[in-house]
């Protein structure tokens, strides 16, 4: 991790240029949050925002457009002009610093209070990995403002909130789902604190909307390692109220000697080797739901073992109910998956019952352009 003294980064010019102003006008202004994240971390920031002292009004009155994006909770997007802004963005984000007061519905605080302190801005954050600030003005340029050792947590890999996290948890339960996301992007782990702290606010969760759940969700399906936001799901008890029929799959049974392999693990394994190949967010799902039936059908005989007849079906009816409550897309994208759900088994049953032309042309017409999409989760 380098010197933050000696940050070298490419700071987009509309970011210098909303800075410049508000500082020209007497006040503090700093990038702050992910985007500071992620230039220490190397990458492109895809968004930058802006924090300052100036109240939104006085932000108003210094640039000639701005939109009330969340005026009641002090932030105002500007939008500049070309010539301003040059190439890229034209529109950033511009909040006052706040304190949030107690939450009413699990996001939106009763209550926000103005301050003058970047450090207690940065305080109600939730994670000390974006509790950070960036100077860029000329004299400070590249200076971090630091106060709960975000810096340190990113070179040890580890997620932790900056205050009491049963505090972070309760007061906005998404934080929840957010570390988890981060871990299973970042490939970080949660401290023992916060981990123990999402154990015992897990339920509350279910006063978030299913809308910004699955924004969540969906950006752990589409991590590079799907696998550890999953298993962290499961561990925390949060994957038994966002997704209990996958947690379902739990479990190996033996009977007469004869058992089964853990389901679960099982799918937890397909999703990451698919995430491997493939960054087609339906696919993934498609991999997590390919035996999504098989609690309901598991069966023993003492002939065969344990069977699963009618998996494949009866989990592809089961998709468009579960599209609904997670409130995806009830479009040709639930298609989608509940026909690779459908036809995840024929291939290899192809290959067991010997391949002949006419089977090989009905699994042709059946999944028609998403063939190599069926090969590939197969």
């Amino acid at each position: 991790m380098k010197d933050p003294k000696a940050i070298q980064i490419t700071v987009p010019k509309g970011v210098e240029h909303i800075i410049r102003q508000i500082e020209q006008a007497g006040y503090e202004a700093y990038a702050v949050g992910g985007c500071v994240r992620d230039a220490l971390l190397g990458r492109e920031p895809e968004d930058w925002d802006i924090t300052t002292s100036a109240k939104p009004e006085v932000v108003k009155s210094l640039f000639l457009r701005t939109i009330d994006t969340g005026i009641e909770h002090g932030t105002v997007t500007v939008l500049l002009s070309p010539r301003e802004a040059g190439e890229g963005d034209r529109a950033f984000e511009v909040t006052t610093y706040r304190v949030d007061g107690i939450y009413e519905d699990g996001r939106h605080p009763k209550a926000v209070s103005f301050t003058g302190s970047l450090e207690e801005d940065l305080a109600r954050r939730d994670f000390t990995i974006n509790a950070m600030a960036l100077c860029l003005n000329k004299e400070r340029f590249g200076e971090l403002v630091d106060p709960f050792y975000g810096l340190e947590d990113l070179e040890d890999c580890l997620l932790r909130t900056p205050l009491d996290p049963d505090v972070t948890f309760s007061d906005d339960p998404l934080r929840m789902l957010r570390g988890i996301r981060f871990a299973s992007q970042l490939g970080f782990f949660l401290d023992e604190e916060t981990f123990e702290a999402i154990e015992r606010n897990a339920e509350r969760i279910q006063i978030v909307s299913a809308e910004r759940i699955i924004v969540e969700l969906n950006k752990i399906m589409l991590s590079p390692k799907p696998y550890i936001g999953l298993e962290l799901l499961e561990k925390t008890g949060l994957m038994a109220l966002i997704l209990p029929e996958v947690l379902a799959l739990k479990g190996a049974e033996t009977r007469d000697g004869i058992g089964h392999k853990d389901n679960l693990t099982h799918t937890y394994k397909v999703v990451d080797n698919l995430a491997a190949k493939s960054d087609n967010l339906y696919l993934r799902w498609a991999a997590l739901l390919h035996d999504v039936a098989k609690p309901q059908t598991k069966r023993f005989d003492r002939a065969l073992g344990w069977t699963f007849h009618n998996h494949n079906y009866i989990g592809a009816k089961m998709v468009p109910k579960m599209f609904r409550r997670l409130k995806l897309p009830l479009d040709a994208s639930m298609k989608y998956v509940a026909k690779m759900v459908e036809l995840h088994m024929r291939p290899a049953a192809l290959v067991d019952e010997g391949v002949t032309d006419s089977a090989v042309r009905r699994l042709l017409f059946e999944a028609g352009d998403d063939i190599d999409d069926l090969m590939l989760l197969v």
